[in-house]
């Protein structure tokens, strides 16, 4: 089989394409032949040893793949060869066969493409964590989405909105609001040329929001609590926009807001059934048409390095997917 590999944490750019030999299912695994692998920032970070995992050299990148079961190892039942099925991997997506726990992978259902499935997993995923298993995200309440235009960000503005909230999409410049609202925003802010505080207050008549999205951190983050309602929260997601942020404790205590961690990855190991029942979820909304995922792009393994280099540059809006 052919697979993308990193041998030196030099970036993307020094990622190759090796043959390798078929792998073989151990008891309680199966082969997947993948047919696509959705990118993520994260690969950007893998491939230079800047991410908070750290897989021993070499190894693939991609960290969500969709595919078909090709082989199963010695006790595994209720699955069987040809099954369509996704499965989050962390990293090792971008070759043609991955082997992988039987009890990791989640059957696709019926009128769901390899493509849209690929994407589901790290973006979307998380953003379900954060919604359903953090937040408590109830139809009616208001969410605001900090990073609305990036690649989480797309995902919670979309599956806010499929849980019936109305959104408040806050990025910078008037091309990613413009984005912001054909995906569905309700209002958008433009946190670098308006003050983000106000903005969110007068949107909901100085009430405050009820949830904040927050993958970016930095500067945005404090004036983003303080726009928040009583027994609001903020959801710490990431920092996109680089310095975590120092809170001041009395603004939790003055609002009977909360601050939420959602550290996806973990949740996914510790809470299976969670993740799993999310995704199935996730997947019924795609074939259903409530959420339609933003492909940027579709690319030949071979051209893996490429298609993460354009993420790093920050050129991609959506999802680029390596197909088989």
């Amino acid at each position: 089989m052919k697979a993308v590999l990193c041998r030196e944490l030099a970036g993307p750019a020094a990622l190759v394409l090796e043959d390798l030999p078929d792998p073989l299912p151990g008891p309680g695994e199966v082969v997947i032949r993948m047919r696509a692998a959705a990118l993520n920032f994260f690969d950007t970070l893998i491939t230079e040893g800047r991410y908070q995992f750290k897989p021993e050299l070499p190894f693939s990148p991609a960290g969500e793949i969709s595919g078909e079961i090709e082989a199963l190892g010695a006790g595994v039942t209720g699955l069987a060869r040809g099954d369509r099925v996704i499965a989050y991997v962390k990293w090792g997506g971008a070759r043609e066969k991955v082997v992988i726990a039987a009890d990791r992978v989640i059957p696709m259902p019926v009128g769901l493409g390899f493509v849209e499935a690929s994407t589901l997993m790290v973006t979307y995923g998380t953003t379900m964590h954060a919604y359903v298993d953090r937040a408590d995200l109830k139809p009616g309440e208001t969410v605001a989405v900090l990073g609305a235009s990036g690649g989480v960000g797309q995902a919670a503005v979309e599956i806010a909105k499929a849980f019936g909230a109305r959104v408040i999409a806050c990025a910078a410049g008037d091309d990613k609001l413009a984005f912001c609202r054909s995906i569905g925003a309700d209002e958008v802010v433009d946190y670098d040329a308006e003050d983000l505080k106000l903005r969110l207050k007068e949107l909901t008549g100085g009430r405050g929001v009820d949830v904040v999205y927050d993958a970016v951190g930095d500067r945005y983050s404090e004036p983003a609590v303080r726009a928040l309602a009583w027994r609001g929260r903020l959801l710490v997601v990431g920092f996109a926009a680089g310095e975590i942020p120092k809170i001041p404790l009395n603004l939790l205590l003055l609002k009977g807001c909360d601050l939420r961690g959602v550290f996806f990855g973990e949740a996914v190991e510790r809470e299976p059934a969670a993740f799993r029942a999310n995704m199935i979820r996730l997947m019924e909304w795609v074939v259903a048409g409530r959420i339609r995922p933003h492909i940027h792009a579709m690319v030949p393994l071979a051209e893996t390095a490429q298609a993460i280099g354009e993420i790093a540059a920050r050129r991609v809006k959506g999802k680029m997917v390596v197909v088989t």
